[in-house]
C-alpha cells in the first residue's frame, strides 16, 4: 500500500496517546498530503463532512508469527483476549483505524491541508487512506461493547500546579490534563513511588499516581 500522507501532532512518543480517538477532543493534527497526492481535486466535497476516517500505520513492526491472543492494559496487561476482539497495536498487519473530527481544510501553495481533532496517533504516522465518515451507515447505537464496557469510563483526578501548567500555552493545557485524565500507565502498574513522564508538545511531564489521584511534579523542556 502507498503513503498518502502523514499527520504532524504533539505526541513525539507512544506513551500517553489516548487508547482511542476522540477521547479527547482538544488533541489536533495537521495532515500533510504526499507530493503525488497534493491535488486540491482529491478532497472535493470532503468540506462537506465534518468527521473522517483515517488508515493508517502503527509505528511498531507487525507480527514475524501469528500471536492470537493479547493482553489489553485497561484489563491490567494479565487477562488474555483474541487480538481480533481487541485494537492492540500487536496485530498481523499493523494497520490502525481512527475516527476523528475534520475541523477544516486549508489550501496552501503546495496543495490541501487537513486539520483535524480528537486524534490518537504519534507525530509523523503515515496515512494509507482518507473516508468520509457517514452517520447514516458507520453510526450502530445498538452496537454492543464487549468486555470495554467496564472500563470505558475510568479517569484519574489530575493535580497540575498551575505554574507548571503555566509552561504550556493556553490552547493547550485542557489537552494535556485531558490527556493525563485518561491514565497513560499500563493498568498493572501501581507503585506510588514510580515517576512517570508523558512528552506532550515540547515539553515532558512528570508525574505519580496514588490510587485515583495523579499528581504532576515536574515540567521539563524537551
Amino acid at each position: 500500500m502507498k503513503v498518502i500522507a502523514h499527520i504532524y501532532t504533539d505526541f513525539p512518543e507512544k506513551f500517553g496517546i489516548p487508547r482511542q480517538s476522540s477521547l479527547v477532543k482538544e488533541l489536533t493534527g495537521r495532515i500533510v498530503f504526499e507530493p503525488e497526492y497534493r491535488s486540491p481535486d482529491a478532497v472535493k466535497g470532503l468540506e462537506g463532512f465534518n468527521y473522517i476516517w483515517l488508515l493508517w500505520q502503527f509505528q511498531v513492526p507487525a507480527s514475524d508469527r501469528f500471536i492470537a491472543t493479547v493482553t489489553p492494559p485497561r484489563l491490567g496487561g494479565k487477562k488474555h483476549m483474541g487480538v481480533f476482539a481487541t485494537r492492540s497495536p500487536f496485530r498481523p498487519n499493523n494497520i490502525g483505524l481512527s475516527s476523528v473530527h475534520l475541523d477544516r481544510i486549508e489550501m496552501i501553495e503546495n496543495g490541501p491541508v487537513l486539520y483535524v481533532s480528537g486524534v490518537d496517533l504519534r507525530d509523523k504516522t503515515p496515512i494509507y487512506d482518507i473516508k468520509p465518515y457517514l452517520p447514516y451507515s458507520d453510526c450502530h447505537p445498538d452496537a454492543k461493547e464487549g468486555f470495554v464496557a467496564d472500563t470505558k469510563e475510568y479517569a484519574l483526578e489530575v493535580d497540575f500546579p498551575v505554574e507548571l501548567l503555566a509552561k504550556y500555552p493556553e490552547e493547550k493545557r485542557n489537552a494535556i490534563i485531558e490527556v493525563l485524565r485518561q491514565d497513560p500507565r499500563p493498568s498493572y502498574h501501581s507503585d506510588p513511588n514510580r515517576k512517570y513522564g508523558v512528552s506532550f508538545a515540547g515539553w515532558d511531564v512528570h508525574f505519580t499516581v496514588v490510587e485515583n489521584k495523579l499528581t504532576v511534579f515536574e515540567v521539563v523542556k524537551l
